[in-house]
């Protein structure tokens, strides 16, 4: 079964969701993780912006804080009883989804967990899909853990929508 389990992760509520279930999985299956944290261009763009008042190291500030978000994984991941292993990289010449997806095929992994916030339309557009691109071209299997916010903002549209029709429409009179 799954025994080497790579999960991306960044340090945001959605990337944990992704890691809490790589835990889980791994306390199922005695497998192991390897969890990955990837500077980009775009993370390193941002970050320029960020401080752009600030005349710095701004890729020693994104491997810092990249060397946080792994090491608090790797302690919900050792606090859980889970074998762990973590990889930071920096390279500006591949995407995310690319370093991702090589890391997958050099490791070798037997699976990627991800979380992802489940975009649709305009906003997957917009902001593009790491995780779609993941799943498209990963040599493994790809578990997609989606954030609840996705599922909340579907069930609201739902919601609004029942509630502004006029109850005969519903055929509630």
């Amino acid at each position: 079964m799954y025994q080497k389990i790579l999960v991306p992760v960044d340090g945001s509520s959605t990337s944990n969701l992704g890691l809490d279930e790589a835990i889980r999985l791994a306390q199922l299956t005695k497998g192991r993780l390897r969890l990955i944290h990837v500077i980009d261009e775009l993370s390193f763009a941002l970050a320029m912006d960020a401080y752009s008042g600030h005349a710095g190291d701004w890729l020693g500030v994104l491997r810092k804080e990249g060397a946080r978000v792994l090491e608090e994984a790797r302690e919900r991941a050792t606090t859980a009883g889970v074998a762990v292993e973590t990889a930071l990289r920096d390279n500006f010449s591949n995407s995310v989804h690319e370093l991702v997806t090589a890391e997958a095929a050099q490791w070798p992994a037997d699976l990627i967990v991800l979380g992802t916030h489940g975009r649709r339309g305009v906003g997957r557009l917009v902001l593009g899909s790491s995780a779609e691109h993941i799943l498209r071209y990963a040599p493994v299997p790809v578990l997609l853990v989606r954030a609840p916010e996705a599922k909340s903002r579907a069930k609201a549209v739902a919601e609004s929508i029942r509630v502004s029709l006029p109850s005969a429409a519903l055929g509630l009179e």
